[in-house]
């Protein structure tokens, strides 16, 4: 690997090695064994950012990854159980109603007292649940919780239509539209100039969040990230969705943007042009909607075109925060052979953990299996927490972006 070379490399790159080690030296005093991070056998572990990220890990990692019996055993099976039975924690929210600059609207649900208890610099997480997710799922309900207790600022990111967040405009969202998100960072940024912004994104949410950083690139206001079972390459994932038992999850969600749709419907009476009305509102398939609406409204020719062009997987390349991508190797619906490892090993910013199992935003295994957090909780704010903790050394950043630093 890049490390190895540099050991026995020659005199003109001197200055590179010397130039990582300021970056590094912090950590391999913190951990002696940085330069042999462990991970137990059952996860897959890759990225170039490994053995940058890994030692915070080390904890979780060193354990094997065992699925809940009789629940692990059928990603299908995780999958509905971990959406039917997980346990949904009571969190008090406040929200935020933000109007965008097309005259649009998401809502921004904070967890409620946290501007009396902590300080204005504590660190603030951003939340972007999945696909017609948003502040009512278990999944996000668990996070707000684990993130509150580490005392850091938590908000979830509804996007238009979700989590009752209101339309106010004929547009819903899309995997690619990043106005809002954009909006959203930077209406935190301004609410709290001293903290700060991390970010996290589940399957589509994460697809979004991805793509954000790889457009913003070094102009990130981010400063560290995770992404979890992102589909990353939409092409490859709508070609799973229509085999099998994947058309029961393909049916549910096109039910539920009916619905988001349903609400709304009015907006799009006279609506004309390309759009298909109809279609949409009465769509079978995620496909069905998508061609219906979403990508005539983000200007797609087809959904073939909208769906290669909004895949994240082109986006890793040119990402350079920090960041953690979790993926199932048996998931349903964000298939393990769309992953961009390639891209992923190349980038000394990224690192990626791969478990055995874990289904579709499933991960029931950990110590709170089956009804509580998911296994990737844990990990997730390790990996933050370790960040936070070292983003800053005697007043300069110790992770900054060394992208540039390192040819590999």
């Amino acid at each position: 690997m890049a490390r190895v070379a540099f050991a026995t490399s020659s005199p003109p790159l001197i200055s590179s090695v010397r130039t990582l080690r300021r970056h590094f030296s912090v950590f391999a005093a913190a951990n002696p064994e940085m330069s042999r991070p462990s991970h137990h056998s059952s996860l897959e572990v890759i990225g170039g950012g490994s053995d940058r990220f890994l030692p915070s890990l080390k904890d979780s990692l060193a354990k094997p990854y065992n699925a809940f019996p009789l629940i692990g055993f059928n990603r299908h099976v995780e999958t509905i159980y971990a959406s039917f039975f997980r346990s949904v924690p009571f969190v008090r929210l406040r929200r935020e109603c933000l109007r965008t600059k097309d005259n649009g609207s998401v809502a921004l649900d904070w967890v409620a007292g946290e501007d009396r208890h902590f300080p204005p610099d504590s660190p603030i997480l951003i939340l972007l649940p999945g696909l017609t997710g948003g502040s009512q799922d278990s999944y996000v309900r668990h996070m707000l919780l684990r993130a509150q207790s580490k005392k850091w600022r938590c908000v979830v990111f509804n996007s238009r239509g979700c989590g009752d967040s209101p339309v106010t405009t004929p547009q819903f969202y899309s995997a690619s539209f990043l106005g809002d998100i954009g909006e959203v960072i930077d209406h935190v940024v301004d609410k709290f100039p001293k903290a700060n912004l991390y970010a996290a994104g589940w399957s589509l949410g994460g697809n979004i969040l991805v793509n954000y950083l790889g457009q913003e690139s070094h102009n990130c206001p981010l400063t560290a990230a995770v992404s979890l079972c992102n589909p990353f390459d939409l092409v490859i994932a709508d070609e799973d969705f229509h085999k099998g038992f994947n058309n029961v999850y393909d049916k549910a969600l096109s039910k539920s943007l009916r619905r988001i749709f349903s609400k709304h419907s009015l907006l799009f009476e006279d609506i004309g042009g390309e759009f298909n009305i109809p279609l949409a509102a009465n769509a079978e398939t995620v496909r069905d909607f998508d061609d219906g609406l979403t990508r005539v409204s983000f200007g797609f020719k087809s959904v073939d075109e909208y769906y290669s062009k909004s895949s994240s997987s082109k986006a890793i390349k040119h990402v350079r925060i920090p960041l953690l991508c979790i993926q199932a190797a048996n998931d349903p619906i964000a298939p393990e052979r769309g992953i961009p490892r390639d891209d992923i090993k190349a980038n000394p910013n990224c690192v990626l953990i791969v478990t055995p199992r874990g289904g579709h935003l499933g991960w029931v295994a950990g110590e709170e299996a089956p009804n509580g957090a998911p296994w990737t909780d844990q990990v997730v704010m390790e990996f933050l927490q370790h960040v936070e903790n070292r983003e800053t050394i005697n007043g300069e950043r110790s992770f900054e972006d060394v992208h540039d630093q390192i040819q590999v």
